[in-house]
């Protein structure tokens, strides 16, 4: 088993302990077994800080993606319109979602590097009373900027529109309150913030707005009301569940808990994020998203010089135990460091020295 770091926005570095759950073998008909999807339902309502009585927590077979895809054809109905708010590759994807679902939709989309405006939601919202729901991506991966739900969220509310944030890899990372962020429909993944592993994501949902999706889905497999509705009689999955990456998920939970919960996390993720920008900045490498509006989960750096070769470098880092991302812009030449999964302050100074130590020999050839 190798023993890399791996410094990318999930899959990530998991714990032994996060491991080693998965070595037994569970039955999704057990009572147990059904009983640990009920409490990590629990768990997830309460680190959305908010009730049972008013929000539910939905588990979802698949990647996050999958899960995205199921909120939106089973929340938005033939006759719905949603916007899209976009400023990056994963609010592309649910355009794209929304184009292959023929649901009525309208983008709004800004540059990578720029916020979403509340104010211009608020316009596009008074020309167009036919819009029904809001959607948007709060840590938009494909550059780590961390965009304005909270602000988002109450204009949304103010023309009494459902919204939807896929918070994949915030939410358990970043302190979030969904009542008053105003949020009907949260969607994350096992394996980013909360450190489990692929192979199931979740939805937070407000359940006077689920309650009203039934029979909207277009697909069998993704109907996220039938999935609610059959996990809510006692922890059975629809159609087969992930059971050792469940049995992980719960373990991960624990240790979010032990580590101090949500906040303490984000702090660690913070300092992991600051102290790379920090220390990368002095050697070169320029932060493609500005400080107020980074997010602590993934950072994107541009190529420090003309001929900087990524595959070297990704292999020189790989060498030293640590595996970084490639970028995902198309108009910039970028790479990206993720700060999250069980990455310390330690593992990040190795790492920055690792890099320092790289840009000292390059400069020396040059």
């Amino acid at each position: 088993m190798n023993t890399y770091k791996l410094l990318t926005p999930g899959p990530l570095t998991t714990t032994e302990a996060v491991k080693k759950e998965m070595l037994v073998d569970r039955c999704t008909w057990d009572d147990d077994y059904k009983q640990v999807t009920q409490e990590i339902r629990k768990q997830l309502v309460a680190l959305a800080q908010v009730d049972e009585t008013d929000y539910t927590a939905i588990l979802m077979q698949g990647s996050g993606s999958f899960v995205v895809e199921s909120v939106l054809t089973t929340a938005i109905g033939n006759a719905d319109k949603v916007l899209i708010i976009t400023n990056g590759a994963y609010g592309e994807r649910i355009v794209e979602m929304a184009t292959v679902l023929q649901l009525q939709h309208v983008v709004y989309s800004v540059p990578y590097h720029e916020q979403p405006s509340p104010l211009e939601v608020q316009a596009i919202l008074e020309k167009d009373a036919a819009i029904t729901h809001v959607a948007i991506v709060h840590c938009e991966t494909t550059t780590g900027i961390l965009n304005p739900i909270d602000e988002i969220g109450k204009v949304v509310k103010s023309f009494n529109k459902t919204f939807i944030v896929d918070a994949m890899s915030s939410f358990g990372g970043v302190p979030m309150d969904l009542s008053n962020m105003q949020i009907d429909f949260l969607i994350s993944s096992a394996n980013k913030c909360i450190q489990g592993v692929p192979g199931f994501g979740f939805v937070v949902a407000k359940i006077e707005a689920l309650e009203k999706c039934k029979g909207q889905a277009k697909s069998v497999a993704l109907d996220l009301y039938k999935q609610w509705e059959v996990m809510s009689v006692d922890g059975k999955w629809r159609f087969t569940s992930p059971t050792h990456v469940v049995a992980a998920f719960a373990k991960a939970l624990d240790e979010l808990a032990v580590e101090g919960g949500v906040a303490a996390r984000y702090t660690r993720y913070a300092k992991n994020n600051q102290l790379l920008r920090e220390r990368l900045s002095r050697c070169g490498f320029e932060a493609y998203i500005s400080a107020e509006m980074q997010s602590p989960i993934i950072t994107t750096f541009l190529y420090p010089y003309e001929g900087f070769s990524f595959e070297h470098f990704y292999h020189e880092m790989k060498q030293a135990g640590f595996v970084i991302y490639p970028g995902k812009l198309t108009e910039f030449d970028t790479f990206r460091i993720g700060n999250i999964g069980d990455v310390h302050e330690e593992d990040m100074t190795t790492l920055c020295n690792v890099i320092e130590n790289y840009m000292a020999v390059k400069n020396n050839e040059n």
